[in-house]
């Protein structure tokens, strides 16, 4: 996509990266989130309408709660050709760590502690079931692998060797105080914060620790309805795990990918729909 005034230099998995073609503003870049889907490691088609602007609106809307240096700029106006779905961010040093905190069990974390009684190496108590809280929110942090490989759960030993003992404190500290203050917002509004995955860079311009990436939203969280949750059902998120079920049981994840079917990418855009308005109305 052209969008005037701004040079298109990287494509993920599921956003676009652009660069101002002012130098004067080579300091900040144009994030632009598409509406595609990914799931074991595959965009699959078709993508699911409204994504893109559902992401961004929890992203924005989460920057306003947390009070914590953050990536967004106001310095340039996001173009209207991607208006609603794009932010404005200064560029910075990315640390190499996904920093995951978990407050429940579920997902890998599940799966792990039935095997081995611990999750990244970190012992939890015995007895626990799938979806149960945990005694307090645990950081388990992984390995951001180059594009195409697969990221790698690590243990805050290895953190410390990639970013050094001190970084590594404050990302873990900064990670949990921001997990915790979630969760009692999600609270508030009938949500559940499983689980969610930060990311963090340096600031060049003031040498702060500064969050940047998509904060808090369903690609990057695992959310569940308190209600629900309550009366035990743990297997309800509000994300693409309507795609991977279904995904798991019509792909051989080696074959081209089949096409979602429409009542697939309806639900699944009606999870993030629905999710971006819980959390975001007055």
């Amino acid at each position: 996509m052209e969008i005037a005034g701004f040079r298109h230099i990287y494509s993920g998995k599921v956003r676009e990266l652009y660069e101002p073609t002012d130098s004067a503003f080579s300091h900040l870049v144009l994030i632009v989130a598409s509406d595609r889907v990914s799931a074991f490691d595959h965009i699959h088609t078709p993508e699911i309408p409204g994504k893109g602007e559902n992401l961004t609106k929890v992203t924005n809307w989460w920057f306003d709660q947390l009070g914590v240096a953050n990536h967004r700029s106001a310095e340039l106006e996001v173009p209207e050709a991607v208006a609603g779905r794009a932010m404005i961010a200064k560029r910075l040093e990315m640390f190499p760590v996904e920093c995951v905190v978990r407050g429940y069990l579920s997902g890998s974390g599940w799966s792990e502690y039935q095997a081995t009684g611990s999750v990244c190496g970190i012992e939890l108590p015995a007895g626990l079931s799938n979806g149960d809280r945990l005694p307090h929110p645990i950081f388990t942090p992984a390995y951001k692998a180059p594009q195409g490989e697969h990221d790698e759960n690590i243990s805050f030993e290895q953190t410390i060797e990639l970013v050094g003992r001190k970084v590594a404190e404050e990302l873990q500290d900064l990670s949990v105080s921001l997990f915790v203050k979630a969760s009692q917002l999600a609270s508030r509004r009938g949500l559940i914060l499983a689980d969610t995955k930060f990311e963090f860079g340096l600031d060049p311009r003031t040498n702060v620790i500064t969050l940047g990436d998509e904060v808090l939203t369903p690609d990057s969280s695992r959310y569940w309805d308190r209600e629900l949750w309550e009366q035990g059902v743990r297997d309800q998120s509000f994300d693409k795990q309507i795609v991977r079920n279904w995904l798991a049981e019509n792909w051989d994840r080696v074959s081209t990918p089949p096409a979602l079917p429409a009542d697939i990418v309806t639900q699944t855009a009606a999870k993030y729909e629905e999710l971006a308005q819980r959390l975001t109305a007055q």
